[in-house]
């Protein structure tokens, strides 16, 4: 069931102070019964993370990685995407906004009900990066941390991406098409589309074609997506910086105490797997829990979404082997207040 929040006179990064509208979704055990998993989405994605609409029903499930049965898993729309379908709660003032932002506000949501630690907490892409922003707001807050496909700072490859969108956003007649049309060129990637579409040679009319995919895509998230909150994510992307603007990312991420699992994806050509592995290498001298995994995949960077059973080998290891610990201490009253 959809629920909502209020943040009353939130600051921003650039002074502003508002109301800020947030919805939330908890699937699973009751609050304070069962170890707490977090889970953020994606650019186009919201809380309806399973269930008969779930977007990440392959992962999240009764007999999945992340089972309901076990977990009590918390899943919080970013401020401003829309889900609600109420246009007052859109952000329209994106550019005042960062990402560290965003993690403000899910911070105070989760203290605002009651959590003092989260089992886990997962997230791809944009909801990856949002999770480095929190945890090293709440250093202590999670125990094992789980970045797919993303990155704990804003490279120039990703601004120019983003500024390419931000142009077509805000001058194209179709905006939020043409947009995402763009945006699946790198999401995926060459190989990608050459699996999926054969030889330059092999086309006919009752297939698809490439040009007909990239109308497809547009125009389902034309028909689903505000174009306010299209120009909010695209721009939080570029505000990825747990630095705080200082540049010295390791020392930001040497401070969280969590468990770092990052996820990386061997073709991806938006978050880079070579920044991924010279974080892990990096951090890795100065914290002993960072551990790597990589995606094999032709699929680009939304191989996160499509390669579940690699994803799901590397998550079960931690899920599972919790699940059996839970079920040997059943005693334990309160897992989150």
């Amino acid at each position: 069931m959809l629920q909502e929040i209020t943040i009353s006179e939130f600051e921003n990064s650039k002074g502003t102070v508002q109301n800020i509208h947030l919805s939330y979704q908890i699937f699973g055990r009751e609050l304070g019964t069962a170890p707490i998993v977090l889970v953020n989405h994606s650019l186009s994605g919201n809380s309806e993370i399973t269930g008969k609409n779930g977007w990440w029903n392959e992962i999240v499930g009764e007999g999945k990685s992340i089972d309901p049965r076990d977990y009590t898993i918390l899943a919080l729309d970013m401020p401003g995407n829309g889900f609600t379908g109420k246009s007052a709660h859109l952000l329209h003032n994106y550019k005042e906004f960062t990402l560290r932002d965003i993690a403000k506000i899910f911070v105070e949501t989760i203290e605002r009900l009651e959590i003092t630690e989260i089992f886990a907490g997962i997230g791809g892409s944009i909801g990856g990066a949002l999770l480095w922003e929190m945890a090293v707001l709440k250093p202590s807050l999670i125990r094992h941390l789980f970045p797919i496909a993303t990155d704990y700072k804003a490279t120039h490859w990703v601004k120019a991406l983003c500024k390419v969108q931000d142009q077509i956003l805000n001058n194209s007649a179709e905006p939020v098409k043409d947009a995402r049309m763009h945006a699946m060129t790198f999401y995926r990637s060459p190989q990608s589309f050459t699996a999926k579409f054969g030889g330059f040679h092999e086309q006919n009319e009752g297939s698809w074609t490439i040009e007909r995919w990239l109308e497809y895509h547009g125009n389902k998230l034309e028909e689903r997506f505000q174009l306010a909150t299209y120009k909010l994510m695209n721009h939080l992307l570029t505000t990825i910086d747990i630095s705080n603007g200082n540049g010295d990312y390791i020392s930001a991420a040497a401070k969280v105490e969590s468990d770092i699992h990052i996820i990386t994806v061997n073709s991806d050509r938006f978050f880079l797997p070579d920044d991924n592995w010279e974080t892990f290498v990096d951090l890795s001298l100065r914290k002993k829990n960072v551990h790597i995994y990589e995606i094999k995949s032709v699929h680009g960077h939304d191989a996160f979404l499509i390669e579940n059973a690699q994803l799901a080998g590397f998550l079960n290891p931690i899920f599972q082997t919790n699940k059996t610990t839970n079920e040997n201490n059943k005693h334990r009253a309160l897992w989150s207040r």
